[in-house]
This record gives structure tokens, C-alpha cells and sequence, in this order.
């Protein structure tokens, strides 16, 4: 196994929870909106489990554009807003050691859900501030985070910095429902106005709201696409449905969703055209997208 990278810079502070040594770094910079990190901060305290069945799952569908050879006990990878610390978990048998980053208190439930993983080191620090030198990672995750921060862009060039050459990256971003039609976008528009609105809430009635969000209309949605599944076959045009990713998702997966969706304050959303653009101003080369949700997630390798 390759070392265990050396941090830049004394931390603010260290926490121990339950046992493992949290590393802090102070916030700061362009990159950051603080009441998204605080929104995840208390969705990762209430969805901090899931079965392994559930993210062995869900971490098979991000990773099948990831190859083998990428992978192994001398790779050193970065998990960048790891949140509950399931892509860690999905992560930790395959390669050598993970330095998982997270801005949100999150960081701190996942070192205490996780702890028993011996090749992970947990650091509070966003992607303005990681404390680590340019060039040190074999690896970096980052799955369904830079949608979330002002500047998407600049916040993937900052992170490919990280990468050391001929280093990879798997990227998650939100798409702009690429290649769906008009009524498909009316009824996202539709959503999203309930977004802006749910967001503001308290946090006890907005978990509230987002759980029968997933109730009423998540799990009808999942049971449809299920059903036309079964009718028209894995190929079958089921795959058009509304929510149909979530066909084979369990009720847990769905609250954790519904949260994440309508209680983000700050939600962008990118086309593939564009993702690769800015994947390519990062420095980040042979693009490869998958053909599978969820859109858009990539690896690139830097120059």
C-alpha cells in the first residue's frame, strides 16, 4: 500500500468520536454556500445507515465505468463530500487507503457509523480548503456533491488539482434532463418550486414533508416503473418513467432521496456537453460518461 498522505497544515482542531480521530480544517472561500452544508449536515444525522445490500447496489451503478485497473491495495483515494460515508464504505475494500472530506457535521456521523474502517482517515474540510498537496491522489470521488456549491466549475478544477498525473476522477453531477421531453420538464419545473419552498423550513417539519414526499410520490413512482418493468422486460421503455432509477431502491433509499432533493437550498444542474467542458478546463482528459443513470456521472483522467 502507498502512505498515507501527510496533511498540509496543522488542523483547527481534532475530535475523537467513539474512537476515530476526525481531523478539522476551517471553511472558508468561493466554493462554499453555508446553508446547504448546514441542510446535509442534518440530513447525514438522520440517513446515516444503509444496508450493504443497498450500497453495494447503488455503488455498482456509479463504478461500472470505473476499470479494474484503477483500482487496488496501492491506490490512495480521496472521497470529496462524502456525507454518510456509504461511497467510503463501497470504496474501502477496493482500494489501499481513502482520506474522506466532508464541510457538514456530516463527516462526523460518518466517522462514527464507520469507524471500524481501518484504512479510512475522516477530515472536515471543503473543497476550498483540502489539506492536502497538489498531486497526491491515485483516486477522487465525488458523487452527487458539486451541484451543490456556487461555483461547480471552479470547485472540480480545484479538485483535480489534488490528482496526481494520470490520476482519475469519478464525477457525479445532476443532469439537465438531457434528452427528456416537454412534459417531463414541465413537471420538474413543477418540483422545483416546491423545492425553493420546503428548503426553508425548520428542520423537523422539512424531514417531515420530504417523507411524505417519498410516500406519495417516490414509492408510487418506484412501484410503476417496477411494474412496467416486469411487463416490457429490463429493455422495455420503462426506463422513460419518471424516477424509474429508483425501480429497485428500498423505502430508506427513497426518504434519504427526497430529503436530498427538496431540502438542498442550492441545486444546479448541467448537461453532458457541459460537463465534459468543465471536466476538460480542470485538465481532465479521456472523458468517458456512462450510458446509465445516474446522469451525468464520468471518469476522466488528468493530463
Amino acid at each position: 500500500m502507498t502512505g498515507t498522505p501527510a496533511y498540509q497544515g496543522p488542523a483547527e482542531h481534532i475530535i475523537d468520536v467513539a474512537g476515530t480521530l476526525v481531523h478539522c480544517y476551517p471553511g472558508a472561500g468561493d466554493h462554499r454556500d453555508e446553508a446547504t452544508i448546514r441542510s446535509f449536515g442534518e440530513e447525514w444525522e438522520k440517513f446515516n445507515t444503509f444496508d450493504e445490500d443497498e450500497i453495494r447496489l447503488a455503488g455498482d451503478e456509479y463504478f461500472d465505468i470505473v476499470p479494474d485497473d484503477l483500482l487496488g491495495p496501492n491506490v490512495v483515494a480521496m472521497d470529496l463530500g462524502c456525507g454518510s460515508g456509504r461511497w467510503t464504505r463501497y470504496l474501502s475494500t477496493k482500494v489501499g487507503h481513502i482520506d474522506s472530506i466532508d464541510p457538514s457535521e456530516a463527516v462526523l456521523h460518518a466517522a462514527r457509523t464507520h469507524g471500524d474502517l481501518r484504512n479510512v482517515r475522516w477530515t472536515r474540510a471543503g473543497v476550498d480548503n483540502i489539506p492536502f498537496p497538489d498531486g497526491t491522489f491515485d483516486l477522487i470521488i465525488c458523487l452527487g456533491v458539486l451541484h451543490h456549491v456556487p461555483d461547480t466549475e471552479g470547485a472540480i478544477g480545484k479538485a483535480a488539482k489534488k490528482l496526481r498525473p494520470g490520476g482519475h476522477m469519478l464525477l457525479y453531477l445532476y443532469y439537465a434532463l438531457d434528452g427528456r421531453g416537454g412534459a417531463y420538464r414541465m413537471l420538474f419545473q413543477l418540483s422545483d418550486l416546491f423545492r425553493r419552498v420546503i428548503h426553508r423550513l425548520p428542520g423537523a417539519a422539512k424531514r417531515a414533508v420530504c417523507d411524505v414526499i417519498a410516500i406519495g410520490v417516490y414509492w408510487p413512482l418506484r412501484s410503476m416503473a417496477r411494474i412496467a418493468r416486469w411487463i416490457t422486460g429490463p429493455d422495455g421503455g420503462w426506463k422513460r418513467l419518471p424516477l424509474s432509477h429508483y425501480h429497485d431502491k428500498s423505502m430508506q433509499v427513497l426518504r434519504n432521496d427526497a430529503l436530498d432533493r427538496f431540502g438542498t437550498p442550492l441545486e444546479q444542474r448541467f448537461t453532458k456537453d457541459r460537463m465534459g467542458e468543465m471536466m476538460l478546463k480542470a485538465g481532465l482528459n479521456e472523458i468517458r460518461f456512462s450510458d446509465r443513470s445516474p446522469y451525468w456521472h464520468a471518469i476522466a483522467r488528468r493530463g
